[in-house]
C-alpha cells in the first residue's frame, strides 16, 4: 500500500513557488531518492508525523543532535521556562557561562570556548582563528568532510591527493581556493607531502574525526595520532570538526573516545538539544586572540541565545549522567551486528560502517574508507531501499552519503521493528536488481 502523501505534495508545490528548490537545505528535496519531500508537523520521542498524518520511526533526528529523542521532557521544560524570561537580549546571561562551563568540563581539550548560532559559524571562525594564530593562510580539508558553507570549505579535490582544489559552488572565488588544500581521508602519507610541499604556509588541517557527511567512515587504527604528530611538526594546528561526533560517539567526543586532542574544537547541534547554536573552542593562549580579549573579530547577535543555551544545559546534564552514552552505544552495537546478519543473507552488495550509535549501510561491497570509496556506491539502489523503508514508516536520510543516528528514545521494539523492516525491503530489491 502506498503512502497517502497528498498534502505534502501539495505543501511542496507551495514552496517552491516562494523558497529556491522549495526548501531551505539542499538534501530536504528528496532529489536523490526521487519523490518530493515529506512536510513534518511534529515529533515525539522516536517518531515524527508528517502533514498527511503517517507516523515514522526517526533515524534522522534532525540530522544528529536529537540524541534523547524528540520532546525530551527537560529539554522541553527547559524551552518552556526560558521563554518566559524572554527569548532574545544580546547581552550576557549567567546560562553562557554555564553552558561553557559544562563543555570545557566535558570536551578533554577545550579550555576556552565561544558560542555562535551553527556550526557553519563555528567552523568559519575557527579557521579565521587558525590563521591568525599561526599567521599562514593555507587551510587543508579532507575530501568529503563537510564543514558547513563557508567559502574555504566548499572546494572539491583535483585528480591527486596533493593538488590545489578547484570551487564546487559558483560564488566561492579562485583565490579561496588556492588556499584550500585537499586530501583525502585515512590518507596520513597525503597530509604528510602537503606539509612538504607547502613549508611554513598551513595554518591548520581541519577534519571530522569521524566523518558522517560522505556516510560515515572510521579513522584506521593510528590515523589520528599521526595527524596530530605531523601538525605539531610543522607548527600547525589541528582542528576537529566535532559538530555531529561531539558529545554522541561518547561524553568528551571523538577526542575522547581516540585519545587525541585537537587545537581547536567546533561544536553544534546538540548542544543546544536541536535548536541553532554552535560553539568553537580549545587552548586558552589560542582562543584568547578572539576579540575583545584579542584581535581576531568575531560577532553574532544571538550567539548564546537564552532559549538554545537552557536546551544546551538540560541536554548535557543528561549525557553527563553515568554511562548514558555507553548504553546507547552498546543498544546500537547490538542492533548493528543484528542489521549485518539480514544485509549478509542477500545477494545484493551492502557493508555498514558504524561506531556508536550511528551507522550508514553503504549499497557496495566495501570497505569503505574514504570518500572515493563511498562514491562506489549504488545510489540506485539506495533510493529503492529508502523508499521502501518509507513505506514500512521508516525515516531515514534521502540520501547514500549521511549516517543514520539511534537515539535515547528508541526502544527495543523500535528496533526490532526496524530489522524486520530492513528483511522485507531487501526482498523487494532482490525483485528489482
Amino acid at each position: 500500500m502506498m503512502l497517502n502523501t497528498t498534502k505534502s505534495t501539495e505543501l511542496f508545490a507551495r514552496a517552491q513557488r516562494v523558497i529556491p528548490g522549495g526548501v531551505n537545505s539542499p538534501v530536504r528535496a528528496f532529489k536523490s531518492v526521487r519523490r518530493d519531500p515529506l512536510f513534518i508537523t511534529r515529533a515525539e520521542g522516536s517518531t515524527l508525523y508528517d502533514a498527511d498524518g503517517n507516523a515514522y520511526l526517526d533515524f534522522v533526528n534532525s540530522w544528529g543532535p536529537m540524541l534523547l529523542g524528540h520532546s525530551f521532557p527537560a529539554v522541553k521544560e527547559a524551552i518552556l521556562q526560558a521563554v518566559q524570561d524572554g527569548t532574545s537580549y544580546g547581552a550576557p546571561t549567567e546560562k553562557e557561562i554555564v553552558l561553557a562551563e559544562l563543555i570545557c568540563e566535558m570536551m578533554p581539550s577545550i579550555e576556552m570556548v565561544r558560542l555562535v548560532s551553527s556550526g557553519t559559524e563555528a567552523t568559519m571562525s575557527a579557521a579565521r582563528l587558525a590563521r591568525a594564530f599561526t599567521k599562514r593562510d593555507k587551510l587543508i580539508k579532507i575530501e568529503g568532510c563537510y564543514h558547513g558553507h563557508g567559502d574555504s570549505f566548499l572546494i572539491k579535490a583535483g585528480s591527486g591527493a596533493t593538488t590545489l582544489g578547484e570551487p564546487n559552488s559558483p560564488g566561492v572565488t579562485q583565490g579561496v581556493s588556492q588556499d584550500t588544500l585537499i586530501a583525502p581521508y585515512n590518507d596520513a602519507a597525503a597530509i604528510r607531502a602537503l606539509y612538504a610541499a607547502y613549508p611554513g604556509q598551513i595554518a591548520a588541517l581541519m577534519i571530522e574525526p569521524i566523518p558522517a557527511n560522505m556516510g560515515v567512515i572510521l579513522p584506521q587504527d593510528g590515523y589520528l595520532q599521526e595527524l596530530r604528530a605531523i601538525t605539531q611538526e610543522h607548527g600547525s594546528l589541528l582542528i576537529f570538526d566535532e559538530v555531529i561526533s561531539g558529545f554522541r560517539v561518547a561524553p568528551g567526543g571523538a577526542q575522547e573516545l581516540y585519545g587525541v586532542l585537537p587545537d581547536l574544537t567546533t561544536l553544534g547541534k546538540i548542544i543546544g538539544g536541536g535548536l541553532p547554536i554552535g560553539a568553537y573552542g580549545g587552548r586558552k593562549e589560542i582562543m584568547q586572540m578572539m576579540s575583545p580579549s584579542g584581535p581576531v573579530y568575531q560577532a553574532g547577535t544571538l550567539s548564546g541565545n537564552p532559549i538554545a543555551v537552557s536546551t544546551g544545559i538540560a541536554t548535557l546534564q543528561v549525557i553527563q549522567q553515568e554511562n548514558v552514552i555507553e548504553r546507547l552505544n552498546q543498544t546500537s552495537a547490538r542492533c548493528i551486528e543484528q542489521i549485518r546478519t539480514i544485509l549478509q543473507a542477500a545477494p545484493i552488495p551492502t557493508c555498514v560502517n558504524a561506531i556508536g550509535s550511528m551507522s550508514t549501510i553503504f549499497f557496495q561491497a566495501g570497505p569503505v574508507n574514504n570518500y572515493r570509496d563511498a562514491l562506489k556506491s549504488n545510489t540506485e539502489q539506495y533510493a529503492a531501499f529508502f523508499n521502501a523503508m518509507l513505506e514500512q514508516g521508516i525515516y531515514l536520510a534521502p540520501s547514500q552519503f549521511e549516517a543514520a543516528f539511534v537515539s535515547l528514545a528508541h526502544s527495543d521494539d523500535d528496533l526490532a521493528r526496524t530489522r524486520e523492516a530492513i528483511k522485507t525491503a531487501m526482498e523487494l530489491l532482490m525483485g528489482l536488481y
